[in-house]
Parts: structure tokens; C-alpha cells; sequence
């Protein structure tokens, strides 16, 4: 898996609307109910808990998404003492839950530091070029859709489950689908473990072409062990709306700089007037 760090892609105007989302990606982390003991792994029950109950109610579940089979019983946030001891607590809800509103607070919601971080990375990378292209207010509105076709398409796979689904993943992968339809040849510079991390300037119909791949073939449960863990199908999903969202603007799209020096072990072939 390579690791991108920097694409040679100058954007005309400011990112708002992708620092906006980074900032209230972190903003809602930190905040978290007991997600900073969990993180730093000295949680206790009481945290894990009340974790628990946050995660229940804001994340989405694919079956109240499909099916609207709200759950009797859910975590309360309390702890209880029961036969086999201390655990967490479970009621009846003492909230309204709307299924379809939770695929957007879901969006906000990451379990660790590193699926934080990571979707951060990538969105920073190339959320940029995209919103760039579209304008604020359509890039946030793509955003959103992309995210919801995420959630659905994943819970559509997976109607039957009670596991919360939560992240930025589906529509940030929805913002590299429209990068690579918009910008297939920019250069990107990234990180590819090989005994050390050796930094490479790969196109990005390379890099993000295998990010999907890659994704595809977890989805189905191949080459990974922890396929059940991770939402690869909402990826492989959001990826492919962010393709087709995108498409329309691809004729207008000025394609990006030629990069000088380096490339591929051979020096770029200079354009006349530089």
C-alpha cells in the first residue's frame, strides 16, 4: 500500500469547505465521548460504555437503514452488575433515532487515531483540487452524496447487520473517484514501503487506480483479514459515484503542470519556455 503525501496540482482558490470538513472531523473526534481513554488504550468500563452507547446512536446501522428495524434494547452509556460481572448496561432507547440522518453523522465519526488521520491525509491531499474544480457549495453537496451513496450501498450488501457503520471513508473515497476522473495524469507524490519508505512521484491514475483495486478485492474478503472490520464495499461505492458525479466536468478541466525533474528514474522532458 503506498502512502500519498503531496500531488503537484496548484489549486486557484482557498479550500475552505475541505479544511471545514478536516477541522470538523477532528473537532467531533476529540469530543467523542470516551474516545480519548479508548485511544490511548486506558479506558476503563465506565468509557467504553458510554462509547458505545454515542456509537449506537449516531453511527449508521444497516439494518434500521434498510429494513428500519430499530433495536428494543440498546447501550444506555451506564455499567451494571450481572452474573458474569460487571458489564455495560442495556434499555430501551430514550431517544428517536432517524435512520437516514445517521448516515451524515456517521460521516464525522472515526474510532482511532490512525482511521482519523489517515482519512484526513487523504482528503487534504485531494479534496483541494476537487473542491478547486466544482465550486464550494457543489464540492460540500458532492461530499454529502457520495457519503450517502456509501452508506447505502454498504448496508444495501449488508442488510441483515447490526454493526455501526462510521467514517469519512465513503465520501472521501467518492472525492478520489471524481480526482481521478478530473485529474488522471497529475503527479503525486507518495511514500511505498520497500524495506524503507521510499519516496516515489507516480501519476494518479496509478496511485488511486490501485487504491481501488485494492479496496475491490478487500471487499470481497480476499487478502485481508479483517474485512469484517473495515467497510471496503462503502469505499468500492463511493468511489464509483464520485466517478460519475464528476464526469460531466471532466472537458472543462484544465489538465495540471507538467512536473520538472525526476519521474520515474528519468529526468521530465522540459517544455519550451522554461
Amino acid at each position: 500500500m503506498v502512502i500519498p503525501v503531496h500531488d503537484v496540482n496548484p489549486v486557484r482558490r482557498t479550500p475552505y469547505v475541505t479544511y471545514a470538513l478536516i477541522a470538523a472531523n477532528i473537532l467531533v473526534f476529540l469530543f467523542t465521548p470516551g474516545i480519548a481513554g479508548s485511544v490511548a488504550g486506558g479506558s476503563d468500563l465506565a468509557q467504553l460504555c458510554h462509547l458505545q452507547a454515542f456509537m449506537d446512536h449516531y453511527a449508521a446501522v444497516p439494518r434500521e437503514l434498510i429494513h428500519h428495524q430499530m433495536p428494543q434494547v440498546v447501550p444506555t452509556g451506564q455499567v451494571g452488575l450481572a452474573r458474569s460481572g460487571p458489564g455495560c448496561v442495556v434499555g430501551p432507547p430514550s431517544y428517536d433515532k432517524s435512520p437516514a440522518l445517521s448516515v451524515f453523522t456517521a460521516m464525522f465519526l472515526h474510532g482511532s487515531w490512525l482511521h482519523l488521520l489517515g482519512n484526513m491525509l487523504f482528503l487534504l491531499i485531494f479534496g483541494n483540487n476537487v473542491e478547486d474544480r466544482m465550486g464550494h457549495v457543489r464540492y460540500f453537496l458532492f461530499y454529502v452524496v457520495c457519503g450517502y451513496a456509501a452508506g447505502y450501498g454498504f448496508a444495501l450488501v449488508n442488510d441483515t447487520s447490526g454493526d455501526p457503520l462510521i467514517g469519512a471513508s465513503g465520501a472521501i473515497a467518492g472525492v478520489l473517484g471524481a480526482y481521478l476522473v478530473l485529474y488522471p495524469r497529475a503527479r503525486v507524490w507518495v511514500l511505498v514501503p520497500f524495506l524503507i519508505f521510499l519516496p516515489l512521484r507516480l501519476p494518479a491514475w496509478l496511485v488511486l487506480g490501485f487504491w481501488f483495486v485494492l479496496q475491490a478485492v478487500y471487499s470481497s474478503g480476499e487478502g485481508v483479514s479483517d474485512a469484517g472490520t473495515v467497510a471496503y464495499a462503502a469505499h468500492v461505492v463511493g468511489f464509483i459515484a464520485g466517478m460519475l458525479l464528476a464526469w460531466p466536468l471532466k472537458p472543462g478541466t484544465p489538465p495540471p503542470p507538467e512536473p520538472r525533474g525526476l519521474l520515474f528514474g528519468r529526468r521530465a522532458r522540459p517544455r519550451p519556455g522554461w
